[in-house]
This record gives structure tokens, sequence and C-alpha cells, in this order.
């Protein structure tokens, strides 16, 4: 009789989906502005509709179909803008449409808190779309399309994940954060910190672009407004009881798992990278 065969571990899974994701995201960034904008646009309706689905859960669920429309139009408008497709004024559209979300519920009946569905509806425009989209400002620094930047925030975020998960696995013992996300150490933090800083170094040394202290800075961010991501989105499934997002991506759970400190790091690095 054939025995059965092993099981692949948690950290063979993490690794095989690193593997192929990977270089499927580098592809698309440096194939073209459109299709970094298409596989992105993938990357935030997964990752808004994961969200809406998990506080689905949830006495007063948000409004699935609005929210994705109009994280849609917020996540493209920034593009459509940068690629001269659309006038900048276009963004004032944003406001009567998101006043239509609010308008949609006088005619619901029987819903006796509305204003609580909004907030739902809402937050995840704030958490998911609106960090997707400054990654169009990212993309256009400087005026023209440069997909090194993006390659290099995107290898900067992996090398913060990457060092923190292998030395928070063989070398964590004091806690980060315990009342949030007891598995997260000191030590995972360190170790995130030096591959970071080692992959930003390493980017410049490739890429250029930027000079090096920007893309020390960059790393910074990847590191602490990264792990602060990672917190938020630990308290988020804390607060309903759940281990992952989702299971679409074996060894890393959902797609809010996988780029859960790119929804807190990515308005930083977009306000940084304007401001400076």
């Amino acid at each position: 009789m054939r025995s059965a065969s092993p099981k692949l571990s948690n950290l063979a899974k993490r690794v095989i989906v690193a593997a192929v994701s990977a270089p499927l995201l580098l592809l698309g960034v440096f194939w073209s502005p459109y299709a970094f904008f298409g596989l992105f646009l993938f990357v935030s309706t997964v990752t808004l509709f994961e969200f809406y689905r998990l506080l689905a859960t949830e006495v007063c669920p948000p409004r699935v179909i609005w929210g994705l429309s109009l994280a849609v139009l917020v996540y493209a408008t920034p593009f459509m803008v940068k690629i001269n497709l659309l006038p900048q004024g276009i963004y004032m559209v944003l406001f009567p449409a998101s006043a239509l979300v609010f308008l949609s519920e006088l005619y619901r009946k029987g819903d006796t808190k509305p204003f609580t569905h909004l907030a739902y509806t809402f937050i995840g425009i704030v958490y998911v779309a609106l960090p997707f989209a400054m990654l169009h400002f990212i993309a256009f620094y400087g005026g023209t399309y440069e997909p090194r930047i993006i390659a290099g925030i995107l290898l900067l975020t992996w090398a913060s994940d990457t060092g923190g998960y292998f030395a928070g696995r063989y070398f964590g013992r004091t806690k980060l954060f315990e009342r949030v996300s007891p598995k997260k150490t000191w030590e995972g933090f360190v170790g995130s910190a030096l591959l970071s800083l080692l992959i930003a170094w390493a980017v410049y040394a490739i890429f250029g672009v930027l000079p090096p202290w920007k893309w020390m800075v960059l790393g910074g961010l990847a590191i602490t407004a990264g792990t602060f991501g990672d917190l938020v989105e630990s308290l988020l499934k804390r607060s309903i009881h759940i281990k992952d997002s989702g299971s679409l991506l074996p060894g890393h759970g959902g797609f809010l798992d996988r780029f859960d400190a790119m929804l807190i790091s990515l308005p930083f690095m977009a306000a940084f990278l304007e401001l400076f």
C-alpha cells in the first residue's frame, strides 16, 4: 500500500508562494505602467473584499458593492491623472461619489444602524484603497513612470517581513506587543531592521534613481510603519477572533495578511517622497 505523501510545512508553503508571487509582481511592475496598474488593481480589490468579508460577521456589515466600486474609483483616479488621461480636477468627483454611498442608505428600509454600515464601508476605503492609490504617486515620482522605485519598495517590504519572520522564529524571546500579537518579538524587529537596511543599500547600488539616504529612509519606513501595519491587522483579527484573513496564499493566509504592512507604510512613503 502506497504511503501518503507528507504534507508541506507552513514554511515550505510560504517559500513556494513567495517564489512564485514575487517575480510575478516584479514582472508586472517592469512590464508597463498599465500592467502595474492592473496588477495592483487586482491586489487592492481582493484585499478589500477580504476585509469586508471579515467584517460581514459583524451585526452591521459593510456595503460591499458600494465599497468596492468607490475603492476602484479611488485607486484608478490618480493613475489616470498621472498618465494625463484625465485632468487633476477629476479628483473632485470622488466627493459626490462618496456622498452617493450616504444617499443609498435613505432607501434601505428596516435598517436601524445605517451609519454603522457606512462606517464599516468607509473604513475599508481608508484602510485599503487609499494606501494602494498612493502607489501611483510613488510610481510617477518625478513626473514619469519609474518602476525601479516601486520594485525597490516591494523588495524593502519583503526584506522587512522575511527578516522579521526568521529572526523571530529562531531567536525571538522578548515580546514586542504581546497584547495585540503574542508572536511578535523585539528580536524579530531587529532582524527586520538589519535585512531591510541591507536591502536598501543593495537597491541603491542596483537601481539608483534615488540618493542613498532616501532609500535608507524608505527602508526605515518599511521597518517601522510596516511593523505597525502587521500589528494593526493583528488587532483587527484579534477583535473578531480569527487567525488568517483568508487562504488564497498558502503559508501567508490571505491577501490582507500578505499586504498588511504596506497598508500603513505606503502613505508614509508617498508623503516622504512628495515632501522631500
